[in-house]
């Protein structure tokens, strides 16, 4: 086998193996797009990412509920928080409710 040949086989198997690991731990977009940015619903600290003023990512909400701090959920379950009571997965405390915008409650001060 040429020299040329086997760099080529070499970088052919690397590429295919990159490929192979970041397609496992990357989400497709079918996943992207079955999900949604819910506010209002994540517990301190436990956010996905963008908790407004005075946060960086996801973890960095600093009040439970905090209504400008998203959690992603299966679409069309965020409207489902707060409101279907007998659900415990979807229960909030006080009249809370899930939100597909930013909120104005729960905002830390």
């Amino acid at each position: 086998m040429a020299k040329s040949t086997k760099h080529f086989t070499a970088a052919a198997i690397a590429g295919a193996v990159a490929v192979a690991v970041g397609a496992a731990g990357t989400p497709t977009t079918a996943d992207a797009q079955a999900k949604e940015k819910c506010y209002g619903i994540s517990l301190k600290g436990q956010n996905d990412c963008a908790a407004g003023p005075g946060t960086t990512c996801a973890g960095t909400s600093t009040v439970d509920y905090q209504g400008n701090a998203w959690t992603l959920v299966p679409k069309g379950d965020c409207v489902k928080y707060g409101v279907e009571e007998a659900n415990a997965q979807f229960e909030l405390p006080g009249d809370r409710t899930g939100s597909l915008e930013q909120l104005d409650r729960d905002l830390p001060t």
